[in-house]
């Protein structure tokens, strides 16, 4: 899947099942729904996850609980618009599939 194609994907009422969890988390997100990004996230037991957690916490706007979740990801909080993070975290996790 392309960029293109998943950020496509997200005028559709369901994400592909073909997605990893970190897409499906920030499918999610990019639909509007942090709650439900959330609580696919937090139950991401790896580095990749712990950056999607990151992301949704700064976009929350509580970076105390960013930072946390960017050093489990051993990442440090990016200085980047939000939207930028988020395309950067989309095509690194299509990186992977």
């Amino acid at each position: 899947m392309t960029f293109d194609e998943f950020v496509d994907s997200v005028d559709g009422q369901q994400p592909s099942g073909e997605l990893s969890d970190t897409l499906t988390s920030l499918w999610w997100d990019k639909k509007g729904d942090w709650d439900r990004a959330h609580t696919i996230a937090q139950n991401i037991p790896t580095v990749q996850g712990s950056a999607v957690h990151a992301y949704l916490h700064r976009e929350e706007g509580v970076l105390w609980n960013a930072d946390y979740w960017y050093s489990r990801a051993g990442r440090q909080r990016p200085d980047m618009p939000l939207e930028e993070e988020w395309k950067m975290l989309v095509k690194e996790m299509l990186a992977t599939l």
